[in-house]
């Protein structure tokens, strides 16, 4: 389990928009944990990203002027696939009362999955104590 800084980065509901944000992103020489995003009404989507490097994110961010939000921080979880992989990990979670905000959970090939779980803010020092 490693703890991750989140960003939220808010485009306009066009085609291509997640393409040039992603693209400008790569052109700065930033890799990604991982990636998810979804509309929030018909005019804006939020693209949530998670970078190997925060401060370099940071940078190209500011560099390129786009406004990643208020950091959060959430939990990249990786581990053996076997049914009920993800849930034992949530177990975890709802054992200490922690509610889960968002997860996103996918396997990642060779017995493997991978996921990235947000907690409220408030709960992220219980969190990392119950996922230790």
């Amino acid at each position: 389990m490693a703890e991750v800084a989140l960003y939220s980065v808010v485009v306009r509901n066009k085609p291509g928009k997640g393409a040039q944000l992603l693209g400008a992103f790569k052109e700065a020489g930033i890799n990604f944990i991982g990636i998810w995003g979804y509309p929030m009404g018909k005019r804006e989507s939020r693209i949530d990203i998670v970078a190997e490097d925060a401060a370099l994110l940071k940078k190209a961010a500011k560099q390129l002027k786009i406004d990643l939000g208020k950091k959060q921080t959430a939990f990249h979880i990786t581990g053996e696939d076997n049914p009920g992989a993800v849930a034992e990990v949530l177990a975890k979670l709802a054992a200490k009362e922690i509610n889960v905000y968002a997860v996103q959970a996918l396997r990642a090939g060779n017995g493997r999955f991978g996921a990235l779980i947000q907690v409220d803010q408030d709960d992220v020092k219980k969190a990392a104590k119950a996922l230790a």
